[in-house]
């Protein structure tokens, strides 16, 4: 993963605030974070947290990948399993390190994949499966 990028995040989220005219105090309200801990974040002070990122991006009515990107969590790609990632790194269910170890794994299968040429949907691998008893 990339490593992450506060300062330019923290630059990016200040754009988007100011461009969706909110105050600093109505953006941490909106996102439920402390006014404190927001300026901190735009000044580039401090590493949030995938779940802030979207509760900030949920506020600003932008997409939370957007955010992971400007993060640095996310690389930008074509839409190469983006909407998996963004829901990895949002799920409050899982830690940090549980998120990542999922995503290293995802991306293991898509070099995997990549390298041998083959996609699920050619190789076999998404064809139905009948349940035990019916063996």
């Amino acid at each position: 993963m990339a490593s992450l990028n506060v300062g330019s995040l923290g630059e990016y989220i200040r754009e988007q605030r100011r461009n969706a005219q909110y105050s600093l105090r109505q953006l941490a309200e909106a996102a439920g974070v402390s006014n404190p801990y927001l300026s901190q974040i735009e000044r580039g002070l401090r590493k949030p947290s995938a779940e802030i990122l979207q509760q900030i991006a949920k506020a600003l009515r932008i997409s939370a990948e957007t955010l992971y990107v400007q993060a640095g969590i996310l690389e930008e790609r074509r839409g190469e399993g983006l909407e998996l990632r963004a829901s990895i790194l949002a799920d409050p269910l899982i830690n940090e390190q549980q998120k990542q170890a999922l995503l290293a794994v995802y991306d293991a299968f898509l070099k995997e994949n990549a390298a041998s040429g083959s996609t699920p949907m050619t190789d076999g691998a998404a064809t139905q499966h009948t349940p035990l008893e019916d063996r």
